[in-house]
């Protein structure tokens, strides 16, 4: 009896320990790890960890999420269960995330909270794998004491811009003491331009946010050639009719913008200076007293920054249960309070804007809630019906947009010969073959 016991042990120990071993593997962490390029994060995975003891969440931080998202190898060591980021949507990550829809059809997130149209460009095929998270706009700013000259409370259009400019120019025998604006100041505004003239920059093979005639592709890229002719014709007329010459605007940039230009606003050199949302609520106190803003809307359409932070569950990562307490607990009106309150105690409101780094995702936040950390927001939100959200871009386009297209715009408002935008894209893929 002995032997048999024996002769048996050693054929059921390693069965056992098996089973414990699959087991083990199986059974489901009760941390969730978290990527992201959004460093404010970590404080709201902080305050996630401390506000109860179910679950915990590891925060990552990497440069571009989506990036490394596309090249996962798979191994459990590198899968995340949450990422939060820029560009989700673009072809290398879309089709790695969990549809989100239950969160909607058991109550635990309320679909209506969003902003409709940000909400929608998280769906594929009419199902929610993404949820917005932030986003910004852009503003023209100036000082309080300029306030009168604008007809809107809420936004300025391009025509009220030049005819402001135009008349504050100060200039005697070709130069300019003092210069209203200029388009070619500040490279996103230049951008923020082609958007309004529907120039549609888009990653290839997805559709544009808003009507859009012929397309040209090069590399991962769409855009619609005609507008963008249509907007180079608009920024060189703009210069020549307002400020004279390019080379006039050189100079006066040259003589004056050796300080930012929020100071030239103050000191009375400029006019306007141009920022997104971020940029204007991170700025210090005392220089947010001097200052109003308008946001830019032409057609009544305000562009909603192409860098909107959106929010995934990787469909292979292990934690769920996790994920979805924290997706849970970070997409509710009250957390989102309690995370401004905090932000604002650490002091942090002063280098992040709102809820990483942008106005909420959810209405009753930026619209009720954010008055009350930005006061000056009373008065002067966005009109929501006005809000056009960016269209699908690569994951590369940040490096894309900085090496390529605002160099292209920059030398076809000056006239200089210049390749055609097709083949500088394509030169640029070509040489950049890790994206």
């Amino acid at each position: 009896m002995t032997k048999l016991w024996k002769r048996l042990s050693l054929l059921i120990l390693p069965c056992v320990a098996l089973v414990f071993a699959v087991s083990w593997a199986l059974s489901e962490p009760d941390t969730a790890v978290l990527w992201t390029d959004q460093p404010e994060f970590a404080l709201y995975v902080e305050s996630f960890n401390a506000a109860q003891d179910d679950y915990k969440i590891e925060f990552h931080y990497m440069e571009v999420a989506a990036q490394r998202l596309s090249v996962l190898s798979g191994t459990a060591q590198e899968t995340p269960d949450i990422v939060v980021g820029n560009w989700l949507k673009s072809a290398t990550t879309r089709t790695l995330f969990k549809p989100l829809d239950s969160f909607f059809t058991k109550n635990k997130i309320a679909e209506s909270a969003f902003y409709p149209r940000l909400l929608n460009l998280g769906t594929i095929e009419e199902q929610q794998y993404l949820l917005p998270v932030a986003f910004n706009i852009p503003a023209l700013v100036f000082t309080r004491a300029n306030a009168q000259l604008l007809s809107n409370p809420f936004t300025i259009g391009f025509d009220e811009i030049k005819t402001l400019g135009k008349i504050y120019n100060v200039e005697r025998s070709g130069i300019y003491s003092r210069m209203g604006f200029s388009p070619i100041w500040n490279d996103e505004f230049l951008y923020v331009t082609a958007n309004l003239f529907n120039a549609a920059f888009r990653e290839a093979g997805t559709a544009p946010s808003v009507v859009s005639t012929p397309s040209e592709t090069a590399g991962d890229v769409m855009w619609n050639p005609e507008a963008l002719e249509e907007v180079i014709a608009a920024l060189r007329d703009w210069t020549q009719e307002v400020n004279t010459s390019i080379q006039a605007e050189d100079d006066f940039v040259f003589k004056y913008f050796y300080e930012p230009s929020a100071k030239l606003a103050m000191s009375g050199r400029i006019l306007f200076t141009y920022m997104n949302s971020a940029e204007l609520f991170t700025l210090s106190q005392e220089q947010r007293s001097n200052l109003e803003f308008r946001w830019i809307a032409e057609n009544n359409t305000i562009p909603v920054s192409e860098d909107t932070v959106y929010y995934g569950i990787y469909k292979k990562g292990r934690a769920k249960k996790a994920a979805n307490a924290f997706t849970e607990w970070f997409f509710q009106a009250e957390t989102q309070r309690g995370l401004l309150e905090i932000s604002k105690k650490q002091r942090m409101n002063e280098i992040y804007f709102g809820i990483s780094n942008g106005f909420s995702a959810i209405r009753t936040v930026t619209e009720q809630i954010f008055p009350l950390f930005y006061p000056s927001l009373l008065g002067h939100m966005p009109p929501s019906a006005f809000l056009s959200p960016p269209n699908i871009l690569p994951q590369n386009w940040s490096s894309l947009k900085v090496q390529v297209i605002i160099p292209y715009l920059h030398a076809r408002i000056r006239q200089q010969e210049t390749r055609p935008l097709e083949r500088r894209i394509s030169d640029w893929y070509r040489t950049n073959s890790s994206f």
